[in-house]
């Protein structure tokens, strides 16, 4: 029988108690994306939003994120983070559409893993850049966003697959 491990004597959600469990290296990567239009896209590009640098403020924005997710995420706890790393890249879906590819990377050496960080980083870069392109267009789409891999954890690893279920 799984004993679940998130819920109290009443049957109501917990935070789990992780000090008995061994300090480990953990790592999570996830990704996000956002549709925008060609317009963004140049503007973005050439650094031309009104905003300011559209990637620069959301990749901090990401960092925040993945650092705070604990104070947006009721059972997380606060995680030192021994790293973030946020990375872009553009692909062109059609001639009048873009997308940009978000991959959030999070590690940490403690006693729970990063999964949430890694996702939490990635939304909230995405959903940056949509406040920051919104006045020119807000027609842009963001996701899917999903955990593509982690390691470390009483869980072990785990590694997306292709044929997973993500709906594009």
């Amino acid at each position: 029988m799984t004993e679940f491990t998130h819920f109290n004597e009443e049957g109501r959600a917990k935070m789990v108690d992780v000090s008995d469990k061994p300090e480990t290296v953990r790592t999570a990567l996830a990704h996000s994306s956002i549709a925008v239009s060609k317009e963004i896209y140049e503007k973005v590009t050439n650094n031309e939003m009104k905003k300011g640098d559209v990637l620069a403020v959301a990749q901090v924005a990401a960092v925040m994120a993945a650092k705070k997710t604990w104070d947006i995420i009721p059972m997380c706890h606060p995680i030192p983070l021994t790293g973030v790393n946020i990375t872009f890249i553009w692909e062109q879906a059609n001639k009048d559409q873009y997308k940009l590819n978000i991959s959030a990377s999070v590690k940490t050496k403690g006693s729970t893993g990063v999964e949430m960080e890694a996702l939490t980083a990635a939304a909230a870069c995405a959903l940056t850049v949509y406040d920051m392109c919104k006045a020119v267009d807000k027609g842009m789409v963001i996701g899917p966003t999903y955990l593509v891999e982690k390691t470390g954890g009483k869980n072990g690893d785990f590694q997306r697959t292709q044929s997973s279920n993500i709906i594009y």
